[in-house]
């Protein structure tokens, strides 16, 4: 159940520190660590890139990066710490990146999920995205990936 003090927001140069931290531990563990404080920084000053946070009673809990290129959209990173799982953080981080990209008539959504994520894969599934492709070596050589797709002219979120 979505939390209502959860709010998703643009992130600041203030929160680039966290977001990195929380991708080193959460997303990267096993990995060179390539999310630094500056290369999100470097995202949240790109034009093309939304770098979003959620926060519960003013904690950062979760963000999410997404680019805009042409007709398609990538989310480069998503995270959500452990002890605010399974309660529509996630959920809610993704749908504002899609609204932005559909505002902005992008409709082609494509992340990719570590092979060993089986939390990550489902938790995509579940928004409508389906794998369209599984790359080998993706992660720095070390660990393939999943490549999930959806189409947001699809209204997955209808009942």
């Amino acid at each position: 159940m979505i939390e209502e003090d959860t709010t998703v927001q643009l992130a600041t140069y203030k929160d680039a520190l966290e977001i990195a931290l929380l991708s080193k531990t959460e997303i990267e563990h096993g990995l060179g660590w390539r999310w630094t404080e500056e290369k999100v920084k470097g995202s949240i000053r790109d034009k093309a890139t939304n770098v979003v946070v959620a926060r519960e009673a003013g904690t950062l809990v979760g963000f999410g990066i997404m680019q805009y290129r042409n007709d398609n959209a990538n989310l480069d990173l998503m995270a959500v710490k452990l002890e605010y799982r399974r309660r529509g953080v996630g959920t809610k981080i993704v749908k504002w990146l899609e609204e932005v990209a559909k505002t902005a008539g992008v409709f082609k959504v494509y992340v990719q999920a570590r092979d060993q994520n089986e939390e990550a894969q489902i938790f995509y599934s579940s928004l409508g995205y389906y794998v369209l492709d599984k790359v080998a070596g993706y992660y720095q050589l070390k660990e393939d990936a999943f490549v999930f797709f959806r189409d947001l002219t699809v209204d997955k979120y209808a009942t």
